[in-house]
């Protein structure tokens, strides 16, 4: 399409060139949208197949080499969430070692998962300089909620320390 309407101008045909081009932005947006709610879908197979502990275990091996970064793991407490919380979960973690190793990259980076009371708490902590983007942390923040969860991002000891508290109702679906 952006070739025909390469074509339509070369010929001084604009109009042709404006429709042409209002097409493909059209479609253009609808393919981002499409990809995101595809992605938004997604979930790694480790995951459905063998529950959180593994999933978050398998992205830290993956990223760790990739950025030098020691990843430490406890997560088993975190088994008996249901899938879509377990999902959830692990999009959250994702996204806070994405935004360390955008911010670092970090040398150490922990998740523990732990029974609290009635609620389960889950720490994550990077020695990464502290987000500066607010934004990020609203969107941390924001899928902490859509789990009825609360997420604290503290600086501490010259990295990010994040508290997500999901209370005990949060593990039914």
């Amino acid at each position: 399409m952006l070739d025909a309407a390469l074509s339509f101008l070369a010929r001084g045909e604009k109009e042709q060139a404006n429709e042409v081009l209002d097409r493909a932005l059209r479609r253009t947006r609808t393919t981002i949208g499409e990809l995101r709610d595809l992605s938004f879908n997604l979930e790694p197979v480790v995951l459905r197949d063998h529950g959180i502990g593994m999933a978050l275990q398998a992205l830290a091996d993956d990223r760790a080499p990739a950025h030098g970064i020691a990843i430490e793991v406890d997560a088993a407490a975190a088994e008996r969430l249901g899938p879509r919380t377990q999902a959830a979960l692990y999009e959250i973690v994702r996204e806070a070692l994405e935004g360390s190793i955008r911010r670092g990259p970090p040398t150490v980076f922990t998740v523990r998962v732990r029974e609290a009371n009635a609620d389960l708490e889950v720490e994550l902590y990077d020695d990464a300089p502290g987000e500066r983007r607010r934004r990020s942390v609203e969107v941390l923040q924001e899928r902490a909620r859509t789990l009825g969860a609360a997420l604290r991002v503290e600086p501490s000891d010259g990295g990010t320390r994040m508290r997500l508290v999901l209370p005990g109702l949060a593990r039914g679906e």
